[in-house]
């Protein structure tokens, strides 16, 4: 059942590829050890400048901006091109990320990667809808299994799909809201936009909240 519902989920994705393509970076071999071979020192000296962000050690302590710590390298390289290419918008990543080098950004990318994920402990509590979604997706609406696409742990399995445990829940659902609204468009085969367009504020709202108490 979960893998005819994602198979059908890629075909409806696929079909709605645009002429203008969500992001001008495409994974092949050379770009994924471009990334690989980043330097973790200069990426540390270029990390100081997102300190106020992101957190000293990329464990954001402002609730709207995201925690990059142990996030995948490919995806945060991405999403920093993104920002330069002016495929994702944010005033103040716009500006930040213009000024990045496709060097300097393989650089950031691979030293946040390298930093220990965030990790909350929180009271737990009753986040059923989440846990279906996550484990089961919804049929009726062609959701997906989240896991299928971010792993078991939240961890992120590809290139392009982030970690997404221990993230800010404020972030988290203002990424999400933002993929509803049609605001961010950067995702690969509107795969998250048209996912987000099936969820209510309360399917958000409670799946940003697992995954900012999961651990990998």
């Amino acid at each position: 059942m979960i893998k005819r519902l994602f198979a059908i989920f890629l075909l409806l994705t696929s079909a709605l590829v645009n002429a203008e393509p969500a992001s001008n970076i495409a994974w092949t071999p050379d770009a994924l050890n471009f990334v690989k071979e980043g330097s973790l020192k200069k990426g540390k000296q270029l990390a100081e400048s997102c300190m106020g962000c992101h957190g000293e050690k990329g464990i954001s302590q402002i609730d709207d901006f995201p925690s990059l710590a142990g996030q995948l390298a490919t995806y945060t390289y991405k999403q920093l091109r993104d920002y330069a290419d002016g495929k994702r918008t944010n005033a103040l990543m716009n500006s930040v990320a213009v000024g990045l080098s496709e060097q300097d950004s393989a650089n950031l990318a691979v030293w946040f990667a390298s930093l220990p994920e965030a990790q909350h402990k929180v009271k737990q509590q009753n986040l059923e809808k989440a846990e279906v979604l996550v484990a089961k997706g919804n049929g009726k609406k062609i959701i997906p299994p989240c896991f299928t696409c971010h792993g078991s742990n939240g961890q992120g399995v590809r290139q392009d799909i982030p970690a997404l445990a221990g993230q800010q829940v404020e972030y988290f659902i203002n990424t999400l809201t933002e993929y509803k609204n049609g605001v961010r468009h950067n995702d690969v085969y509107s795969r998250m936009r048209l996912i987000s367009e099936q969820l209510s504020e309360e399917d958000i709202k409670q799946l940003a909240q697992y995954y900012y108490q999961m651990r990998k």
